[in-house]
């Protein structure tokens, strides 16, 4: 079994190998040190970030992105994007992150040419392997490599080697686009993406780290951390009046607590198996 040295190792054999690169940076803990790596490992001129702001994306995860790569050093561009005006999104089948990542790359595969850099990469991980990722389908079709699922780095390890390396983004919580907080089948809007984002975001002021806040046409189902369930019962007016103002009219809490992807939960073990392939 290889030891997270090696792993880093063969990481900078696979960005060396690949001379000049453009980074598809969301801010996150993978990304973040996806483009930590390839800055030491290729050099500041070699490699390009690029963020996609779109209605998915929320405000305080851009300006975290851009405040991020200037702490790094690295070359940094802020793009626009629209997931809902892409074909077949906003219905939101099971394979919707199958349209998000292919318009992001079709946005990013042009800005790399234009530029000159060879090869544009994401921050897919070892973990991905085996679950709903129909992103990575679209970075198949598209020839987008992932470095770090190429050289078998599991998030544990991103999160250890990056703790070592001083990126502060180590210990922060998962994130996914907005559109995940919507159960499959149900239409995705503007409106709704705003609702959720203002609704994440008071629950983000009040102090909690992790948090989703799933939709359910007017129901919104609250997820921390099952260790943090106390605290919300604690505000629990407080919250429940400004998710009223928000828009929705019942607020909820989920007792098993936070967990990523918790809408793939409805999917049949069918489409589970198909998707894992599909993402192989």
């Amino acid at each position: 079994m290889e030891t997270m040295e090696q792993k880093y190792a063969k990481l900078g054999e696979i960005l060396k190998s690949m001379e000049q690169i453009v980074v598809a940076f969301s801010g996150g803990v993978d990304s973040a040190f996806l483009l930590k790596a390839a800055l030491e490992f290729m050099g500041p001129d070699q490699v390009l970030a690029i963020t996609a702001d779109s209605e998915t994306y929320p405000v305080r995860e851009k300006e975290e992105a851009i405040a991020l790569a200037k702490e790094l050093g690295a070359q940094h561009v802020v793009i626009h994007t629209s997931e809902l005006d892409i074909p077949g999104y906003a219905e939101n089948p099971t394979n919707r992150c199958y349209f998000c990542k292919n318009s992001l790359f079709d946005h990013l595969i042009p800005i790399a040419k234009e530029r000159g850099y060879n090869h544009v990469v994401f921050g897919a991980i070892a973990d991905d392997l085996g679950e709903h990722r129909p992103g990575l389908q679209a970075a198949h079709e598209q020839g987008v490599r992932a470095p770090l699922l190429e050289a078998g780095i599991t998030k544990a390890e991103i999160r250890h080697m990056s703790r070592q390396a001083g990126l502060r983004t180590w210990d922060k919580p998962s994130f996914a686009c907005l559109s995940s907080r919507i159960p499959y089948g149900e239409a995705i809007t503007a409106q709704k993406l705003s609702m959720i984002d203002q609704a994440e975001d008071f629950l983000i002021q009040l102090g909690f780290r992790q948090v989703r806040v799933r939709q359910h046409d007017n129901l919104a189902r609250i997820e921390v951390p099952a260790s943090d369930l106390a605290q919300v019962l604690a505000v629990a007016e407080t919250v429940h009046a400004k998710l009223k103002e928000i828009g929705y009219a019942y607020v909820t809490m989920d007792l098993k607590g936070y967990r990523s992807g918790s809408l793939n939960e409805v999917l049949s073990p069918e489409q589970q198996a198909v998707h894992a392939e599909t993402a192989r």
